[in-house]
């Protein structure tokens, strides 16, 4: 009979849903994902305001993803690990203004951090608790500048019209790595930049050339909303 590791051997022993929880978080990349406000709102669908205000006109955050390399994701990881505002109560003014709602009705923002955390954030929970998993964002968010990078470039929001290579060309000039590009389109069917993807190493603190890109549904004419 052949031997078994005692790696094989403590997994047989474990109770079913921790083998599975200990597998389930292990992941390759995070996808760092930023979206521009103008292109969320600027839709038959439209916005709603966070309860808190209207956030100011820069990419926000719309989460940190873990990722494997063949384009698929773990979620929902640790039922057991619920979201909790106690733990993160030094970030949240700071991510009402980086990572705001815009979906309707009109919230401060906790929902949108509870489904984060709950299905993304808790599948990397062995390398960030709740408060690093949500301070490595905004630490990313600083880190890309990626309004700066995009207007240094004379890349615009102000309703302009520009090529994916053109923004991609702007984006890894002013941050040094080739981004991911996601677009919407508006009430005119006219594309426009919507989301841009980044990706992270394992420790939530590293940009890192990816390992694979979203499917990004862009025209050849992509706008740059105003907000």
């Amino acid at each position: 009979m052949k031997s078994q590791s005692p790696f094989a051997l403590t997994l047989l022993l474990l109770p079913p849903f921790l083998a599975t929880l200990s597998v389930a978080q292990d992941f390759d990349f995070f996808y760092f994902v930023l979206q521009w406000p103008g292109s969320y709102c600027d839709t038959e669908k439209s916005c709603c305001y966070p309860s808190t205000g209207k956030p100011a006109a820069d990419f926000g955050i719309h989460g940190l993803w873990p990722n494997y390399n063949d384009g698929s994701y773990p979620s929902n990881c640790d039922p057991d690990s619920p979201y909790d505002q106690s733990k993160i109560e030094d970030l949240v003014r700071a991510m009402q203004e980086n990572w705001p709602t815009l979906a309707c009705p009109s919230s401060d923002g906790t929902h949108f951090w509870t489904h984060e955390w709950e299905k993304h954030g808790t599948c990397s929970e062995s390398i960030l608790d709740q408060h690093a998993y949500f301070q490595s964002a905004l630490n990313l968010k600083k880190q890309v500048n990626l309004l700066q990078a995009l207007t240094d470039a004379g890349v615009k929001p102000d309703g302009g019209f520009y090529s994916l290579n053109e923004i991609k060309d702007a984006i890894n000039e002013g941050t040094g790595f080739t981004p991911g590009i996601e677009c919407n389109v508006d009430g005119s069917n006219n594309s426009q930049l919507y989301q841009i993807y980044f990706c992270v190493d394992t420790s939530g603190s590293q940009l890192i050339e990816c390992p694979i890109y979203p499917r990004g549904r862009c025209g050849p004419r992509i706008e740059f909303p105003a907000f």
